[in-house]
């Protein structure tokens, strides 16, 4: 109850702050749809199909992923336009960069350590282009304004799923003007939390056996802007990852088991969110290049044989504490 009161506070510090400061209005009638437009005149090399682009996604982000992952009517129609499209763009220049899919959405699977972080910054933070920890060649930057601003959502993902895992509101949206965005728009299906009901949520979902992942968006000003706590049989990213998109990069750990202390007893082989653990008579064996580092099956080791180990082949962590003491060094 204290925090929430000092959330309240700071809050209102913050409207009183902004009432003084003259805002441009434009067509909508949105004060959190015109914040974002302004906030996306700020960004360099942001078009105005980037911002319909992102408007889109906040605005009707369940009717996006639902065409997305197939689950919606509109699914085949929306293919077909594409394909018609396709028809008359001109050819690319052969030796123009190109960017797939995962370049543009994507997520870094963070350690629940590092999820913490993320969710208890306490000052604004512009770190820019970070991209050896984001291996990504677009949407790599962490740019939090009021980063205790947090909005937990139903995840767009469990909701089109026929049989979603429970509970829904597990998605988080972090700083301004997302935060007050979504909320604005989607009242029914998100809620202000506290940096510490943050905490808890991602708690919750890690004892559940889902994963971390930070997440970025080109259409978001090219930032990271949430965390989702993804299951792998709901979400459209896990499942996009598995069928070879590339759209999830590693923590930059990998789990590693002491044999001597291992019993064989699967725990782990059933609760490794992306398969790469795997018993093999009286030991797991654990596939690092199929690892992703998420920390799940260390939660689920009784003997304590597992243990999250730094590999130097993948990216390193996304630990935002460590990030912002560089920076400021």
């Amino acid at each position: 109850m204290y925090a929430w009161g000092e959330f309240m506070v700071a809050r209102t510090i913050q409207e009183v702050k902004m009432a003084g400061k003259p805002k441009r209005k434009w067509f909508w009638r949105s004060q959190a749809s015109n914040d974002f437009y302004e906030e996306a005149r700020t960004v360099s090399d942001y078009s105005w199909f980037d911002f319909l682009h992102g408007y889109v996604y906040g605005r009707w982000i369940y009717l996006y992923i639902g065409i997305g992952r197939g689950e919606h009517w509109l699914s085949g129609v929306f293919r077909f336009v594409v394909k018609i499209v396709s028809w008359f763009r001109p050819k690319p220049d052969p030796d123009a960069v190109t960017h797939t899919f995962a370049d543009t959405y994507h997520g870094k699977v963070v350690t629940p350590q590092a999820a913490r972080q993320l969710v208890m910054v306490q000052e604004d933070v512009d770190l820019g282009d970070l991209e050896q920890i984001i291996p990504y060649t677009m949407a790599r930057d962490i740019v939090l304004k009021n980063p205790d601003h947090i909005v937990v959502l139903d995840c767009a993902c469990r909701s089109s799923s026929p049989n979603p895992c429970l509970p829904l509101d597990v998605c988080m949206v972090i700083g301004e003007p997302f935060a007050s965005f979504v909320i604005d728009h989607h009242p029914g299906r998100a809620r202000w939390v506290t940096q510490a009901q943050a905490v808890e949520i991602l708690e919750a979902e890690h004892e559940r056996g889902h994963v971390h992942h930070a997440f970025f968006k080109d259409a978001m000003f090219g930032r990271f802007y949430a965390i989702c706590n993804c299951c792998s049989c709901c979400c459209a990213a896990m499942d996009s990852f598995r069928r070879g998109s590339g759209m999830l990069a590693s923590s930059g750990y990998v789990a590693r088991l002491d044999s001597g202390e291992c019993i064989a007893c699967g725990e782990c082989e059933e609760a490794c969110p992306f398969g790469a653990i795997e018993v093999d008579g009286d030991v797991a064996i654990v596939d690092e290049a199929v690892c992703m580092g998420c920390g799940v099956c260390v939660s689920v080791c009784s003997e304590q044989a597992l243990t999250l180990a730094r590999d130097a082949s993948k990216s390193p962590p996304l630990e935002i504490r460590e990030l912002i003491e560089q920076a400021g060094g």
